[in-house]
């Protein structure tokens, strides 16, 4: 199974990259910069239409290049005091399916990997303060069916928060 999905997932990566030129590139380099730019800067820095752009990036988003855009909200203000990272270790993989359709019930949890190493999975979290944080292991995480361990790591400050780094054609490694 994981021979298959990798296999897809290589070649649907492959065909993406085929796709996308410089012009793409630069334009994802500034966006990704600032999601509010509007688009007639964009065009301005890049020497081509506004209409070039917006089709530029709808075609991105088309094609999966682009998965979204939004606002980061400081969680500390809206009452959650805790970031932690909590590793779940898994009864099976195969039950990871399961597991995760169950975490996304709980609204506190913001990210989930599937990993590799010493868990199964890495999830991201906030909770408003201890209490609530012991709250969602015992009542809601690890009740969860396939959960068999869990392993809380808290964050005390985040000093780097950036997207992926946009690299050009010409670029070395």
């Amino acid at each position: 199974m994981f021979r298959r999905l990798y296999a897809i997932l290589l070649l649907s990566s492959s065909v993406t990259m085929e796709k996308i030129d410089e012009l793409d590139r630069k334009i994802l380099r500034i966006i990704t910069q600032n999601a509010r730019i509007p688009f007639k800067e964009v065009a301005d820095q890049c020497g081509v239409s506004r209409a070039a752009v917006h089709q530029r990036v709808q075609r991105m988003y088309d094609i999966g290049v682009i998965t979204g855009s939004g606002y980061y909200v400081n969680p500390k203000t809206m009452g959650y005091q805790l970031c932690v990272y909590i590793g779940l270790t898994l009864e099976k993989g195969s039950m990871y399916n399961k597991v995760v359709a169950e975490l996304e019930k709980i609204p506190e949890v913001v990210e989930s990997q599937f990993t590799l190493g010493g868990f199964s999975m890495l999830i991201k979290l906030y909770a408003k303060d201890d209490a609530h944080l012991l709250y969602l292991l015992n009542s809601k995480i690890q009740e969860i069916p396939g959960v068999a361990k869990t392993e809380t790591l808290t964050s005390l400050e985040q000093r780097i928060r950036r997207g992926f780094p946009i690299p050009m054609e010409n670029d070395e490694e």
